[in-house]
């Protein structure tokens, strides 16, 4: 698995929820940006890259395939958050609110990738 080397954050003022912007650096040499670090109702969450589909409505483009990786981007992804503002962000998985499955996680089949054979 790749390893998070740096977490970048940057800060949004004036939004009703949007916090932040975080771009996320895996092993020194790729990064995926465009996360965004929002607040709602239920605390903060981190909403990955997407892109505004014809219809109107967003996909995302980049995203972890299962949710435990899910949940340790987010509490890093938080945690870095905290770091850079000084304020604390409360998210779904303190709250222990992290039992259901996404239903727009992609199972790796589904996302075209064949698994590799055992040799």
């Amino acid at each position: 698995m790749l390893n998070i080397t740096d977490i970048r954050i940057t800060k949004v003022e004036g939004d009703d929820k949007l916090r932040a912007f975080a771009a996320l650096v895996f092993d020194d040499c790729f990064l995926v940006g465009d996360l965004r670090v929002v607040e709602g109702e239920d605390g903060f969450f981190v909403a990955m890259p997407s892109r505004r589909k014809r219809d109107g409505s967003f996909k995302d483009i980049a995203y972890p395939l299962n949710n435990p990786l899910r949940e340790e981007l987010e509490t890093k992804v938080l945690l870095a958050y905290e770091t850079a503002t000084g304020r604390r962000a409360i998210s779904r998985i303190e709250r222990e609110e992290t039992n259901e499955v996404r239903p727009d996680l992609l199972g790796v089949a589904e996302f075209g990738f064949t698994p590799k054979s055992g040799s």
